[in-house]
């Protein structure tokens, strides 16, 4: 296994893209499966090398470096691929994501993330109602992608009593775009038994008019309370689901990935799918804790926690792609989006005392809930530590980051020798004084760059509810790569929709792409421009965020994140080069082959040569109508021995 004839420079490369076999050579070198020769190899190794070729064997990598150098590794039955001048790179590592979620949802009612008022809300559930017309009366209608905070802000929140004009009697449940909010009818809280009586949930809340009576509105744990009155889904449908989601997955180049809220149906099924030969991703999953439980009993939670990882995991990573379950997932609070409001915050958000007309924000009472304090987060941490457990821990608001950073340096104190590598998702909001802590505790942000453009959830109400000290400092990726913590991305699909480039385009720009016609997860021209004036990260920055720093919150650094040799083969082609295209098109990016543990799992165009019959028919059998289209969460986030419910993913 050999590095030769790397450079820091663009190498020259034909022009030809066709997929061949080699014709042999005297070399005594054992020849490779696969040779991908004639491209711009950006390898990000430590040095960041840049070669022409990759040789293949056994599904690691064997060389890297000159075109020239490889023909030794080509042999009579070696695969060729000529690149043709395209960038090769290290497969995409999507370190927070909700997996069978995605899949389930394909299937059900897409609200597609539009700005809808309640009128147009009714008009496409009414016409999901309509072309299901032999649905039973107790057959529940499932939404998804509703964006609650266009609809409040340009009409008003609806109620039970908006989906109870429908012309149906059947359940209906409204989940919104960032799954922090299900809206029910009347016959979905009879179904789930909610009443007036009925008490919030450990993490969650009801709404509720001046009698006290639910409106229909169901914030975090309140929704997944909801939700649980739902049928389970057949083990075929769960099949389904995951096929859908690795079909989604490999067209997006994604190799690894986390889900970042997994129950024990996410082990079963992708077992089950690596038996079956379909697993064409690796799969880590993150296994949720119940804030109650953890309450009760830190240590009983984490035993618990550890038996259902065991009962999943499939040990070390090899080429061909398994399962590993070694993370537990905490959800110290909710959104920092209006109207939501349930990010933990350490000042109260803002709300108006005014008028529409003639506003006026004042502090409000509400600094949003923490759903773990610090006195259960810090013995959870610690009996995670103590189990060879890591923690990735769900934290909006700048009050739960800190809780996070304050328990992650406790726990460094107590257990200084431990190898333990925490994760704080979503960081939308951290106090300027916590961002030298994440380096200085060895803590990982894991960012979701998309979020950082001017949206209908980014901008107005909750940039007005936030205030303008808490906005201009809302997304900081950049000021914390700058005060040198390690950046991750995870998408956390089926949030917003997959668009894995445009997420990138806009962690080096904080804007969209609103005039890019083929990407579902931009938006109108009038959100054009940068979210705020906060720093951006390098091109650099987010290759690494979704390669080799993704691989190390995964712990397969050692064996994929970047191109070396001995690593495994994880590959992804790009239809233009990441690292030249103009900023404004940074989005407009396809990934024209992917290559798992030196199989091809998905090729288009001209690679389309390189891909193997069976995995042909796999693909055809899987295939999504938009790889790139959100789907919902779904599915249960939950240890083995609790109730079935179709959670959101996010289940508080």
């Amino acid at each position: 296994m050999r590095v030769k004839g790397t450079t820091g420079g663009l190498l020259a490369a034909g022009l030809a893209m066709a997929i061949a076999v080699g014709c042999g050579g005297g070399s005594d070198v054992e020849p490779a499966d696969v040779v991908l020769r004639g491209g711009k190899v950006v390898t990000m190794d430590a040095k960041r090398h840049v070669a022409q070729a990759v040789a293949v064997r056994g599904g690691r990598i064997d060389f890297v470096g000159t075109d020239a150098d490889v023909a030794e590794h080509i042999g009579p039955s070696t695969q060729v691929i000529e690149l043709g001048g395209r960038m090769l790179m290290p497969g995409f590592i999507d370190a927070h994501l909700h997996s069978l979620a995605g899949g389930r949802a394909l299937l059900v009612c897409d609200m597609a993330y539009q700005p809808l008022t309640r009128a147009q809300l009714t008009a496409r559930l009414q016409a999901c109602l309509d072309a299901t017309p032999d649905a039973t009366p107790d057959a529940w209608l499932e939404a998804v992608n509703w964006d609650r905070a266009s609809t409040a802000s340009i009409d008003a929140d609806p109620t039970r009593a908006t989906l109870d004009a429908l012309a149906t009697t059947r359940p209906i449940v409204v989940t919104s775009a960032d799954f922090h909010t299900v809206l029910a009818n009347s016959r979905a809280l009879t179904l789930a038994g909610v009443t007036a009586a009925t008490p919030d949930p450990a993490g969650g809340r009801f709404a509720r008019d001046g009698s006290g009576t639910p409106t229909g509105i169901c914030e975090d744990a309140a929704g997944f309370q909801v939700k649980a009155a739902i049928p389970p889904d057949s083990e075929a449908d769960l099949m389904k689901q995951g096929r859908a989601a690795l079909a989604a997955l490999r067209e997006q180049g994604i190799t690894s990935f986390m889900d970042a809220a997994a129950g024990e149906a996410h082990g079963r099924i992708f077992k089950a799918l690596r038996a079956s030969d379909e697993l064409t991703a690796r799969v880590n999953l993150a296994i949720s804790v119940d804030a109650a439980e953890a309450a009760a009993d830190p240590a009983a939670a984490i035993a618990e926690i550890r038996a259902a990882a065991a009962a999943m995991d499939q040990g070390e990573a090899t080429p061909a792609p398994n399962v590993r379950a070694r993370v537990v997932k905490v959800f110290m609070d909710g959104v920092v989006n209006a109207p939501a409001d349930t990010g933990s915050l350490l000042t109260p958000y803002f709300e108006n005392a005014g008028t529409d007309d003639a506003p006026n924000w004042v502090e409000s009472g509400n600094r949003g809930p923490l759903y773990f304090a610090p006195a259960v987060l810090r013995p959870l941490m610690l009996a995670a530590v103590d189990s060879g457990l890591d923690m990735h821990l769900h934290a909006t608001g700048d009050r739960g980051v800190r809780t996070v950073l304050d328990a992650v340096e406790a726990t460094r104190t107590a257990r200084p020798n431990a190898d333990f590598r925490p994760a704080i998702a979503h960081v939308e909001t951290a106090a300027v004084a916590d961002y030298a802590r994440f380096k200085a505790l060895d803590t990982m942000a894991t960012m979701s760059f998309q979020w950082a453009q001017r949206a209908p959830y980014s901008i107005g109400d909750t940039e007005n509810h936030l205030g303008p000290e808490r906005f201009a400092r809302m997304e900081p990726s950049g000021s914390l790569r700058r005060a040198g913590a390690r950046i991750v991305h995870g998408s956390d699909w089926p949030i917003d929709a997959f668009d894995t480039f445009l997420a990138l385009k806009v962690g080096v720009t904080r804007s969209g792409d609103p005039a890019n016609p083929n990407s579902p997860a931009s938006f109108a021209p009038i959100f054009e421009g940068p979210i705020n004036a906060d720093p951006a990260l390098t091109r650099d920055d987010v290759l690494a965020a979704i390669t080799i720093d993704a691989a190390h919150q995964l712990r397969l650094e050692k064996v994929a994140g970047s191109i070396e040799a001995g690593k495994f083969a994880d590959l992804i082609v790009l239809e233009r080069d990441f690292l030249t295209v103009p900023d404004a098109e940074l989005g407009r990016n396809r990934v024209l082959l992917t290559m798992v543990g030196g199989k091809v799992v998905a090729a288009l165009d001209a690679f389309a040569g390189a891909l193997g019959s069976a995995q042909q028919a796999l693909n055809g059998r899987a295939r999504v109508l938009s790889a790139r289209g959100s789907t919902g969460h779904a599915i249960p986030a939950h240890v083995p021995g609790a109730p079935h419910a179709h959670g959101d993913g996010h289940n508080h």
